[in-house]
């Protein structure tokens, strides 16, 4: 393994926490409720929802660790905050003191989301960027199917299964941390805090003479042309904000976190019983993680755009059917197959590009802070949306959810079609100043380029 991957691999294993974080209070969903006898706002906007707004939080700041003490630093101290939560999460002994701690987890999710995708994309060469940053979704979705099958191995080992659940995560969260330790700062980042040196050494490790000096120039070049004082609210910056807020935005108006919370609970309502709703939701983690697969090996070969399109048409086929089966009372049998084509979809589509996207469309000196808009808009969403599913399904219903959600992902297909522009084989200094002009043509004239 060469050192871009092996480095890229470790800092996408806070990819693999993000997702076994997301999904393991899924198999204790209900066994919460019951335990403090929450109502359904209570349960889902403080016990379900918290580890949620933490990441929103995460989300809004981690762009300031981020550019201020380094990529690495940050991840590091990522790797801290999972292990607290999870061992705060499983001694908890009040939904008071149990949301404080799934805060914290939030909190390192959102940074993780900024910190792991960031690192990545500055040190990976244009040709496989998309596969390398890839790897974060990767282990985001290897997480989730671990959490899963946790879940259903731990249910029913006593009156506490829930600790056990929430408590297993502290092992990944360690060695992850240990893991850390042993890989670079991002050269990128060292060039904007004029350490130069140590940048050029790393990128002379890990690349041929040729692409090393070819890349230090572009960096260097890109250095000097870049405006320190440059907002990323700044009028030029308008087409990649509005890039990484319909990105973010969409990914969110799937459905796909409101199904991953509430999985086992969205089974058992298509008429399945307990066992058989956790057994399916470990298919539906190894459906995801089979997809993602695929969709990371694509995204170099077909680009992001023609993975959106595909995922958006698997998206409104299977979230239409989904809503009918609930609306017409079809038989249990077809609910998970509708399921599994709509992770399915969303694997090969925007679970593939979301962070590789939200992470190469921003200038160097302004990426930390770029990404924390774009990923606090997909957060903001992701804590708003789950937290209103219990309640939603219990005044309109499940069916008429699944349909709204069936509606956006049309918008979506629209935005891939009219807006979204290609980024794959472009070097991260070359694309921030496509992306750039791009602003004059989509705002001031309103021309499409394609």
């Amino acid at each position: 393994m060469d050192k871009l991957t092996k480095w890229s691999l470790t800092a996408a294993l806070a990819g693999f926490l993000f997702g076994f974080d997301t999904v393991v209070i899924s198999g204790a969903d209900q066994k919460l409720q019951l335990l403090w006898n929450s109502s359904d706002i209570f349960h889902g906007s403080i016990v379900m929802a918290m580890a949620l707004w933490g990441t929103v939080v995460g989300a809004i700041f981690g762009g300031i660790p981020s550019r201020k003490i380094g990529r690495k630093k940050t991840l590091l101290w990522i790797g801290v905050f999972y292990t607290i939560s999870a061992l705060g999460s499983a001694l908890a002994n009040d939904p008071f003191v149990f949301a404080f701690f799934r805060f914290l987890g939030g909190l390192g999710v959102g940074a993780s989301t900024i910190a792991a995708p960031a690192y990545i994309s500055e040190i990976a060469p244009a040709k496989n960027r998309g596969r390398l940053v890839g790897l974060y979704q990767f282990n985001l979705v290897s997480g989730i199917l671990i959490a899963f099958l946790s879940n259903y191995l731990l249910n029913g080992i006593g009156d506490n299964d829930w600790r056990y659940m929430m408590g297993v995560e502290a092992i990944p969260a360690l060695l992850y941390t240990f893991l850390v330790l042993g890989i670079p700062r991002s050269p990128r980042w060292l060039y904007l805090n004029n350490e130069s040196n140590e940048a050029e050494q790393i990128i002379r490790s890990a690349y041929s003479d040729k692409d090393a000096s070819e890349l230090i120039s572009e960096i260097k070049k890109d250095k000097e042309d870049s405006q320190t004082t440059d907002s990323i609210f700044g009028r030029k910056y308008r087409f990649i904000l509005l890039l990484a807020f319909l990105v973010a935005a969409f990914n969110q108006f799937s459905g796909i976190n409101a199904f991953l919370y509430y999985a086992p609970r969205i089974f058992e309502e298509g008429g399945l019983g307990e066992s058989a709703a956790l057994l399916n939701s470990v298919g539906i983690g190894l459906t995801n993680v089979i997809f993602t697969l695929i969709g990371i090996n694509l995204i170099d070969r077909l680009g992001r755009r023609i993975l959106m399109y595909i995922g958006s048409i698997g998206y409104i086929i299977s979230l239409t059917l989904i809503s009918l089966s609930f609306v017409l009372n079809w038989e249990s049998i077809f609910l998970p197959i509708f399921l599994f084509v709509f992770i399915a979809s969303h694997a090969i589509g925007q679970g593939a590009i979301i962070w590789v996207y939200i992470s190469e469309i921003y200038p160097n000196h302004l990426r930390s802070y770029g990404q924390s808009f774009g990923t606090s808009t997909h957060w903001v969403l992701a804590a708003i949306i789950p937290s209103l599913v219990p309640f939603l399904f219990g005044i309109i219903g499940p069916g008429v959810v699944f349909g709204i959600f069936a509606f956006m992902m049309i918008l979506q297909l629209l935005f891939v079609h009219f807006i979204m522009p290609e980024t794959k084989g472009i070097s991260l200094e070359v694309l921030s100043k496509k992306l750039i002009r791009r602003y004059f043509f989509f705002f001031i004239s309103f021309e499409y380029i394609e």
